[in-house]
């Protein structure tokens, strides 16, 4: 019966070795998968930032005066992805463009309209940290000063004023350029 014991005991280190091999194998496999899952949550938000600016620049684009659209090579064939020919847009185009008299808010992005809205709801001037959480985003550090980065450029565009640094309130009248305007 003694090489009944043997035959069982080469079995276990055998298991044992197949074992601790699977392990080696499960844990280059866990990395992977990491590593994999960290590329593929880049990608997200890589395609929702595209996502967005190119909302924006629709947006802009349909405020801008038509022109005629350039012939396109294939000759009007389907796109399959709201993304296809991203490329081929025109980058550069105001997203804030400078007001006017008889322009509304509604040229604007939406985040722009929102920060809009609330400054002329607000009973005096408010600063960045204050619109923040009234137009739906984190009070974080960067959220913050992204706000406080788009109010510049809506001062700056004449949607605004900033008459003391950091609060902001509605450009005066609107019966021409403000005087924050260049």
């Amino acid at each position: 019966m003694g090489s009944l014991f043997e035959e069982l005991e080469a079995r276990e280190a055998a298991a044992r070795g197949r074992v601790e091999e699977l392990e080696v194998e499960l844990a280059d496999l866990t990395g992977q998968l990491e590593v994999a899952r960290e590329g593929l949550e880049r990608l997200r938000i890589a395609r929702e930032t595209v996502a967005v600016v190119m909302a924006e620049m629709s947006a802009d684009a349909a405020a801008a005066p038509e022109e005629e659209p350039e012939a396109e090579p294939g000759g009007g064939e389907e796109v399959s992805s709201p993304y296809a020919r991203a490329e081929r847009q025109v980058v550069g185009v105001l997203s804030v463009p400078r007001w006017r008299p008889g322009m509304g808010a509604d040229v604007l992005p939406r985040v722009y309209q929102g920060i809009l809205e609330v400054v002329a709801d607000a009973p005096g001037p408010v600063r960045a940290k204050q619109i923040v959480p009234r137009i739906g985003l984190a009070t974080t550090a960067g959220r913050i000063e992204g706000t406080r980065s788009k109010l510049k450029r809506l001062v700056e565009r004449g949607w605004l004023a900033e008459d003391n640094p950091g609060l902001f309130t509605p450009a005066s009248l609107r019966t021409g350029a403000s005087p924050n305007s260049q």
